[in-house]
């Protein structure tokens, strides 16, 4: 069964792991196991400063313990950067990240494609696109076994609505997937995601643009969040009141349309309690198909 249904996972390390007396992510999947979640995010948000002895480390005990991981590369990567120097650092953040994953054993590699640069999103689309075309082609042809995941953002002045993350992933195949970020959706539309029926139709926007095939493994980071109208201001805890989205309106969603994600769960600081949170709900609708 385990094959077949989606994988729950932290982003990082909670306050919880620390206060158990884990001291190194090396130790993060055997406290996942032990919690029963089988996904692990790891973030370069600052910059991929990795060592490969560490790298492997963490891939091994990762193995060991059923835990899928995935990487975040540096938050600095912008496909709309005008700049060739700023447009040749994003490939190479994207290929550092690439080359960390790989010395895990991991294959995704998850990105934020940027900001509009004070231009028009046209062209702002333009550059992306091209941009992104020339990441593939590079960090694909270095790193043949990777899954490049541009990720859906939460706040208006930036390059990542679900549409716009979805031409830059309509291009390719397999090794380029959607990263869907239903918290930020939720922010950048002010509070627009309420119900099943909301998270079923960016589902079925996703799968119009992409196929059943290619979506049945996407990529979901999930959590409640706090917003302007700017957009996004930060990450909440599931225990905190008066926060969204709610995934038990999109468990059923999946289940329905038969889409085992790997979920990452971003809660500030308990990440890995609200991903348990998050399996068992899914659980209880995949008993009941």
């Amino acid at each position: 069964m385990e094959d077949r249904i989606a994988r729950f996972g932290p982003a990082g390390n909670c306050e919880d792991f620390y206060e158990k007396g884990y001291k190194s992510t090396v130790q993060a999947p055997e406290y996942l196991k032990k919690m029963g979640l089988d996904a692990y995010e790891y973030s370069c948000g600052r910059g991929v400063m990795l060592k490969e002895d560490t790298a492997r480390r963490i891939g091994e005990a990762a193995a060991e313990n059923g835990v899928e991981l995935s990487i975040h590369a540096p938050y600095f990567t912008n496909l709309c950067n005008p700049d060739p120097e700023k447009q040749a650092a994003t490939v190479r953040y994207l290929m550092q990240a690439a080359q960390a994953v790989r010395w895990m054993g991991g294959r995704r590699v998850i990105f934020h494609p940027g900001a509009l640069m004070k231009s028009t999103r046209p062209a702002a689309r333009e550059r992306a696109e091209a941009l992104m075309h020339r990441a593939v082609e590079e960090v694909l042809s270095a790193y043949p076994d990777v899954v490049l995941c541009p990720e859906t953002l939460g706040k208006r002045n930036q390059y990542g609505t679900l549409s716009e993350v979805l031409a830059l992933c309509a291009p390719y195949g397999e090794q380029v997937t959607p990263c869907i970020d239903f918290a930020h959706l939720h922010a950048a539309g002010c509070g627009c995601i309420n119900g099943e029926a909301d998270f079923d139709a960016l589902l079925g926007e996703a799968e119009r643009a992409l196929g059943h095939a290619r979506m049945e493994n996407f990529h979901v980071h999930f959590s409640h969040i706090e917003y302007t109208g700017a957009g996004e201001k930060r990450h909440r805890t599931f225990a905190e009141e008066g926060f969204g989205p709610d995934f038990a309106h999109l468990a059923p969603c999946l289940v329905r349309r038969g889409l085992r994600p790997v979920v990452i769960c971003e809660s500030a600081g308990t990440q890995a309690q609200d991903a348990k949170q998050m399996r068992e709900k899914y659980l209880s609708f995949v008993k009941n198909v």
